[in-house]
């Protein structure tokens, strides 16, 4: 998938991930800021990922990034949601969301989100509150 709103790309191609930004940026978050960057690549390894990328005929910058867990099926999982403070307010939130969630790819899927959160950006895609159960583990990272 690539979807153009210039001067910015949506794009679920791996091949075009910074890597280093997502590590970084993910570092900065509330919900990832302790994991280690070894646990954070592996989780995108085994995701489908996608970028957002800001174009101005010289150089391209990833601006934001999210990921989908998935047993391509039943379920699928959006997770690591997040835009560049100096991108946000252009509603890059708002595309990134929703063209993940209409990726065809998941119309099969039952989707999920957990998130403390940006609860009014996800509802509108049709995310609805509901209680979850969760077992966690006690990680020493």
């Amino acid at each position: 998938m690539d979807l153009a709103r210039p001067p910015f790309t949506l794009s679920d191609d791996p091949a075009r991930l910074d890597k280093d930004w997502i590590v970084r940026t993910l570092k900065e978050t509330y919900w990832a800021g302790a994991r280690p960057e070894a646990i954070i690549l592996k989780a995108m390894e085994q995701s489908t990922q996608y970028g957002i990328y800001h174009e101005d005929g010289t150089t391209i910058q990833q601006v934001g990034f999210a990921r989908m867990v998935s047993d391509h099926c039943t379920f699928a999982w959006l997770c690591d949601v997040v835009v560049a403070p100096a991108s946000r307010g252009r509603g890059l939130g708002k595309w990134l969301v929703e063209s993940v969630t209409n990726d065809p790819q998941w119309n099969t899927c039952t989707l999920y989100l957990v998130t403390r959160d940006a609860h009014t950006l996800y509802e509108r895609n049709g995310f609805a509150r509901h209680e979850v159960l969760r077992r966690s583990r006690k990680v020493e990272w």
